[in-house]
């Protein structure tokens, strides 16, 4: 299975199919493409066959494809950066942990998979898919008392380009079965956060006659949500059937909490819960999975104490100017003083 992570990588390398989508760095990767140009960019992916095929059948692939990356990488980091992993990009340490199954591999492979999806469904409504167009909203309550209308983000098309895309990996393993359920809770949260949206037509607003279209939720929304399941993921271990040699998921809770993932021929887990296969380390120094937090900078009072590990933080004053007592001027411009003070920054000791 590939699915999407971001950093550096080597160009010369291949996919092995066993971690997530690894492209060019964010800075290398090339502005809005036209024509037959998103053939480089699908190239330059590192897809395999079936991916780069079908990266190269529709030109909005190519861009949508960055998009998501783009998309993943920067929410990754945003919800990490009051942690003391704050989803860094450098290759090494992302390598080392896609290799490993700790909580943050499950994240990466969550949000990986959501921003694909995101990124589809809203290429579809926006009109920069050849082969997909608005949601056309095959069911609602009160159908008749419906007209549907506005173009909504469609996430059926969404859901079917990912599942082909990112194709099957064997279930037999219990590393394999832990990543596809993580990349399929990805995937659920953008379902669940559908909403309707609808505009009321009708003499006097009487909203005799409803226009409703579906949207997803802004990503970042998804990405607060992802994260608390990351906050809350669940450690798991296997257990085999001496009888057929299969393997079931099992939580480390108590024995009435205790549930498996489903069946080898189930596509979708039953639990929305992150799942992970062993302990995090720590993050505090450097090590083959980070650089540590000293130098990073902290919030005293909010965080300090938790990212530098209890080393303690240095205080720093530096003058900043900018704009301050503003005020709107008529008609039509604001006018603002500039302003000097002092500001304290806290920064990890080593």
């Amino acid at each position: 299975m590939h699915l999407f992570s971001f950093g550096f990588v080597c160009l010369s390398s291949r996919l092995t199919g066993n971690e997530p989508l690894s492209v060019l760095p964010l800075n290398s990767l090339p502005e809005e493409t036209t024509g037959r140009a998103h053939y480089k960019l699908c190239d330059r992916l590192k897809l395999e066959k079936k991916q780069r095929r079908m990266c190269r059948r529709d030109p909005g692939v190519a861009d949508t494809l960055r998009e998501a990356i783009i998309m993943s990488a920067l929410e990754c980091q945003h919800q990490f950066r009051f942690e003391r992993w704050n989803c860094t990009l450098e290759g090494r340490h992302r390598a080392n942990i896609l290799k490993r199954g700790f909580k943050e591999t499950a994240f990466l492979y969550a949000i990986s998979s959501a921003g694909l999806t995101h990124a589809l469904a809203k290429a579809c409504s926006a009109g920069r898919m050849e082969r997909c167009t608005c949601d056309e909203a095959p069911y609602l309550e009160n159908r008749k008392a419906w007209q549907w209308g506005g173009c909504g983000d469609n996430l059926k098309y969404a859901n079917k380009f990912v599942k082909e895309f990112l194709g099957k990996r064997s279930n037999k393993d219990l590393r394999a079965r832990v990543d596809t359920h993580n990349t399929n809770v990805g995937m659920k949260v953008i379902k669940v956060g559908v909403e309707t949206t609808c505009k009321c037509h009708g003499v006097s607003g009487s909203c005799t006659v409803q226009t409703c279209w579906r949207q997803l939720l802004p990503f970042h929304e998804i990405g607060k949500r992802l994260k608390q399941r990351y906050e809350t993921s669940v450690k798991v271990g296997s257990s085999t059937n001496e009888a057929t040699g299969e393997g079931d998921i099992s939580t480390g809770r108590n024995q009435q909490q205790q549930h498996s993932l489903p069946g080898l021929s189930d596509q979708i887990p039953r639990t929305m819960d992150l799942l992970h296969i062993e302990d995090s380390p720590s993050f505090c120094k450097p090590s083959k999975y980070s650089a540590g937090t000293a130098a990073r900078k902290c919030y005293k009072d909010q965080n300090c104490d938790a990212i530098c590990c209890g080393r303690g933080h240095n205080t720093q004053s530096r003058e900043v100017t900018g704009p301050c007592q503003c005020q709107v001027r008529w008609c039509c411009y604001v006018e603002c003083k500039q302003c000097t003070q002092k500001e304290e920054v806290y920064t990890c000791k080593g």
